[in-house]
């Protein structure tokens, strides 16, 4: 399967020390070598960059885990292609726009039968099940919403029991933003943890390395950092429940 990154903040952040880690486990320290992707929210913008190249040979996985791209919502995937073809087109994180705002979604897992839902709004360019998902949820939050919700209560409640509903086909591992909230839904594997003051040393499980936040932080940053699996080997990671969701703004959990 799949491995997924994902990054809450109060204040433009970079994910560089999380994302290296990540990218080893694309086909060095883990088998996912069918392509990785990562997507950062500057305001209403998305910045992208997609590669089917394993992440651990990509020159532009290299690029993104040197360069401090700062933003408050982090989206990052490594594939192990199950459905559909290696190929640029089938690369997470997928994007569409409802409302607006540009919509970043990525999945871990396998949905059987998926592709006998109807879209109405939103087609797939590529091929994986995870792609069709997407249109498919976004379809329903616009066919229920046409225009934005007043409470962010009613949306949350809905894009948790769309992600229920998806369960019910298989396996869903699921990070999706608008670029204000992260919504985080467990089926078997996804870990969760927020940094703020005291911060401390992290160091990661996949590369020789660390970083002590509290030389790079203030004291009123809050960020959060949520993986299929931790990241780091000395700080203390929450592993969801299957079938839990959670919901982070601004780097606090706000569902």
């Amino acid at each position: 399967m799949c491995e997924l990154l994902g990054m809450s903040a109060n204040v433009p952040t970079d994910i560089c020390f999380s994302f290296r880690g990540l990218m080893r486990r694309g086909g060095q320290t883990g088998p996912h070598r069918d392509g990785w992707g990562i997507a950062f929210y500057e305001g209403k913008g998305c910045r992208a960059f997609h590669d089917p190249a394993p992440s651990c040979e990509s020159e532009i996985a290299r690029l993104v885990s040197s360069y401090s791209i700062k933003s408050c919502v982090v989206i990052s995937h490594i594939r192990r292609a199950n459905r559909g073809r290696v190929s640029l087109e089938n690369t997470h994180p997928f994007t569409r726009e409802l409302w607006g705002r540009v919509w970043t979604f990525a999945h871990n897992g396998q949905l059987k039968g998926i592709k006998e839902r109807t879209l109405t709004f939103y087609e797939p360019v590529g091929t994986t099940d995870s792609e069709h998902a997407f249109c498919w949820l976004l379809d329903q939050i616009r066919m229920q919403y046409p225009e934005p919700p007043k409470s962010s209560g009613a949306l949350m409640r809905l894009i948790r029991d769309l992600a229920t509903d998806l369960g019910k086909l298989g396996v869903f591992n699921m990070l999706l933003s608008d670029g204000r909230y992260l919504w985080c839904h467990c089926a078997t594997n996804l870990a969760w943890l927020t940094r703020k003051a005291p911060f401390g040393p992290a160091t990661l499980i996949d590369e020789d390395m660390s970083v002590d936040f509290a030389k790079e932080t203030t004291p009123d940053d809050v960020v959060t950092v949520v993986a299929t699996r931790p990241l780091t080997r000395d700080e203390n990671w929450t592993v969801m429940k299957g079938g839990e969701m959670v919901v982070f703004k601004g780097g606090n959990r706000v569902r």
